[in-house]
């Protein structure tokens, strides 16, 4: 069998599709030898994180040949992508970042992964042709692939509710994290990384973009009434700046961190390292922080209702993200209580998300089509 994957992502996004795309991908290659993966990408790149597909035989790459295509690269992987798929022998190409390429008919099949709908459901918090785009992309992906993958059952809910989504086609294949974070870092490493950014024996992590709906502010409001820094890792927006008046609001300033841009083969030990987890989200499709701190036997403290119960099973403690006082009390309790055998919980628990499970769950949904 070929599968031709999206690989826009895998090339150049360091972050959430990003990791989606590389982990399948690299999954796929080495679980399934006997098939052929080619990736579609307007353009490779050096990112030292893609650079896996080069160890494997079965990977090749294919980028724009023509002239027209090299110039008008959005056009080639929207709108004349299909031409060049069939010139591959694609027997089934994966969208991996919620959208496929007009479909003008033949044999080929498609699947496309839908992350999660919240410029619909939070439309405040995009821009309005971003918005327009999205929806046009997400919705025609959603009615013209043969089969969609949620990542998760409220994401599915999401395509029925909003886009009125054959619920028949709809296969939810729960994704995993990098198996960095699986891997106990040695004491050697987290020293050298102590060290390096300076952090405290003690700390409560936060691992997010810091965005409105990632809700970073009533964090920093609860841990006002926490004796314990607030370390927080995540790419800074608009919103940041609310959060520092937060920050300065309570006296904060000398008990609350922030990386941007942290290396990646640094997390793991910032993680292993901390006292607690904690993540307020108000939404996510999925929440791929929280089995990142499950995998490193932290305590984790999330949101009630929507994905939350979904990623975190029964180990993790569960308040509403809105009331800081709940948040803080919840968090004092965490903290002052043996959480040993829920940290094992969560543990177990979240070994249903395992790269293995990810992938073969991903091969069904192919299996089913061919």
């Amino acid at each position: 069998m070929r599968i031709g994957f999206d690989a826009k992502r895998a090339y150049h996004n360091n972050t959430g599709l990003g990791n989606y795309s590389r982990d399948l991908i690299r999954g796929m290659a080495h679980l399934y030898r006997e098939d052929e993966y080619v990736l579609f990408t307007p353009k490779t790149s050096t990112n030292p994180r893609s650079a896996f597909v080069n160890y494997f035989p079965n990977v090749t790459t294919v980028t724009p040949r023509s002239w027209i295509d090299k110039s008008a690269k959005s056009y080639w992987r929207s709108m004349n992508l299909e031409k060049e798929l069939i010139n591959q022998q694609i027997d089934i190409y994966h969208g991996l970042s919620q959208e496929i390429p007009k479909r003008k008919g033949g044999k080929l099949r498609y699947v496309v992964t839908i992350h999660d709908l919240i410029f619909l459901r939070y439309p405040e918090t995009y821009k309005a042709i971003d918005r327009k785009i999205y929806d046009k992309k997400f919705r025609y992906a959603t009615e013209q692939a043969d089969t969609v993958i949620a990542i998760s059952e409220q994401t599915k809910s999401d395509l029925i509710d909003f886009y009125q989504a054959d619920e028949s086609k709809i296969r939810v294949v729960y994704q995993s994290c990098h198996d960095q974070f699986k891997e106990t870092a040695s004491e050697e490493t987290k020293d050298t990384i102590k060290k390096k950014y300076s952090l405290p024996d003690q700390y409560v992590l936060y691992v997010g973009s810091i965005e409105q709906r990632k809700n970073l502010a009533t964090l920093v409001e609860a841990m006002a009434k926490i004796d314990l820094p607030l370390i927080c890792v995540g790419r800074k927006t608009a919103y940041f700046k609310k959060v520092m008046e937060v920050v300065k609001r309570y006296g904060m300033e000398q008990r609350f961190f922030v990386f941007d841009n942290l290396p990646f083969d640094a997390l793991p030990s910032f993680y292993q390292m901390a006292t607690a987890f904690c993540y307020p989200s108000i939404f996510e499709g999925f929440g791929i922080p929280i089995i990142e701190a499950m995998y490193s036997n932290i305590p984790v403290i999330t949101s009630k209702g929507g994905v939350f119960g979904e990623t975190g099973g029964e180990a993790a403690w569960y308040v509403d993200p809105l009331n800081g006082d709940e948040l803080a009390a919840t968090l004092s309790t965490v903290l002052e209580s043996n959480t040993t055998q829920r940290v094992k919980d969560g543990y177990r628990f979240v070994e249903k998300f395992s790269t293995e499970n990810f992938i073969h769950g991903v091969r069904n949904v192919y299996n089913e089509l061919i």
